[in-house]
């Protein structure tokens, strides 16, 4: 029960990064045209090319995680992602996050646990 739990963690990880990166992208691309000068700002955009390699590690391991366990249980263990999510908008983004989304992000982890049993 613990590899997966570890190998689901650090799966979630890569993919929170990849999103928290895909967000500070955005804040570097140009307007979205079909222009060279949009295509050359993705591909020069280095949280952007980050924020695929992280997609592409987190999918790897998730295959990985697919082949050698139940699907009833590695599903929801992914969901260790919200906690990384709400961290990453405190910390990175320096957003306010209220008392109730934490009660919710419990509540999932809760729901977690009964499913992980």
């Amino acid at each position: 029960m613990w590899k997966i739990i570890l190998l689901s963690t650090i799966q979630s990880l890569f993919l929170a990064a990849g999103q928290v990166l895909l967000k500070l992208a955005t804040q570097h691309i140009d307007k979205l045209s079909l222009t060279w000068a949009f295509f050359r700002s993705l591909l020069t955009t280095w949280s952007l090319l980050a924020s695929g390699l992280c997609m592409v590690v987190g999918t790897a391991l998730w295959l990985y995680i697919l082949k050698h366990f139940d699907f009833s249980i590695a599903y929801p263990i992914t969901s260790i992602s919200y906690i990384f999510g709400m961290l990453a908008a405190i910390f990175i983004f320096h957003e306010t996050v209220p008392t109730t989304r934490w009660i919710g992000v419990a509540l999932i982890m809760g729901g977690v646990l009964l499913a992980a049993k």
